[in-house]
């Protein structure tokens, strides 16, 4: 019985893995994509895409879902929205390896958010791991004249957007199906990112075939796919464990970007890399 329950762990660690790969890719993928469509049509074709596949898998469970089902998918939804707005915006001002990285640093924000939020104090490993990725923020961003670039910033700001998603996600799936959660949050995104790129950005005309592929895979993969299995594989699994296996999403993003995109890194910003993988390992690895 208890080896079956280690296999069970082993195989659903594993599963994590292979998400924090897809994710890892998101960052090339959305680099490759905005060659093609701008931020918010990308978010809206990514997004309708996740939400049609679980809305068609889940259609029984959809049927009978209650109206207050919707509202905690709706904000939460809301929160993921922001989120990846900002990053993609970001995108256009900062490298894809580079944001990969700061983009992890939501893993370090989280705990102080749910202090502000809760008024629970985190432990001194947090407070550690908040200033060992404050170093590593400077070392990855700052240029000779001592300033942040504007992609940077965004990054930073876009993270802190998706602790926020951590949080409320972690608050409603208590009380909600997680599956349901899930199916409303991606067509919460999916409709207020359509809105809003109808209303703010010129229609997509050069969707070439590459274009197409990059968003198809965006949605269906990094989207669909991911999430669904992190759902399935924390159920199995040390939330400890799950944190630390996902923040490898920043090192194959990383090496990734080095390796398609041809994106040099200099060593310093090899060193505010590592600060900020060790500031995320210094909070989760209790």
């Amino acid at each position: 019985m208890e080896e079956n329950s280690v296999k069970t762990r082993l195989y659903a660690d594993l599963t994590l893995l292979v998400v924090a790969f897809l994710w890892g890719t998101t960052f090339v993928a959305s680099k490759h994509a905005l060659s093609y469509a701008t931020p918010l049509f990308i978010i809206a074709i990514r997004f309708i895409l996740a939400f049609i596949v679980l809305a068609v898998v889940f259609r029984k469970k959809i049927m009978v879902q209650q109206r207050s089902d919707l509202k905690g998918g709706i904000i939460v939804g809301t929160i993921l929205y922001i989120a990846f707005v900002t990053q993609m915006i970001a995108l256009q001002y900062t490298s894809a390896g580079k944001q990969a990285f700061l983009a992890g640093t939501y893993v370090v924000m989280a705990p102080f958010l749910y202090w502000l939020i809760s008024k629970k104090k985190p432990d001194r490993r947090s407070f550690i791991g908040a200033v060992v990725c404050f170093v590593g923020i400077g070392l990855l961003t700052v240029n000779t004249t001592f300033r942040m670039g504007f992609g940077d910033s965004l990054t930073l700001f876009s993270s802190l957007f998706f602790a926020a998603h951590i949080i409320s996600t972690g608050y409603f799936a208590e009380k909600q199906d997680t599956i349901i959660l899930t199916v409303v949050q991606f067509g919460a995104v999916a409709i207020l990112s359509l809105i809003s790129a109808l209303v703010f950005e010129p229609f997509p005309t050069n969707l070439a075939l590459n274009g197409i592929v990059s968003m198809v895979y965006l949605g269906l993969f990094c989207t669909c796919i991911a999430y669904f299995l992190q759902t399935v594989a924390q159920k199995y699994t040390i939330s400890t464990h799950a944190a630390i296996i996902l923040s490898l999403e920043a090192v194959f993003g990383s090496i990734l970007s080095v390796i398609l995109l041809g994106e040099a890194f200099t060593l310093k910003m090899v060193f505010g890399c590592i600060a900020i993988f060790a500031a995320i390992l210094i909070t989760e690895l209790k």
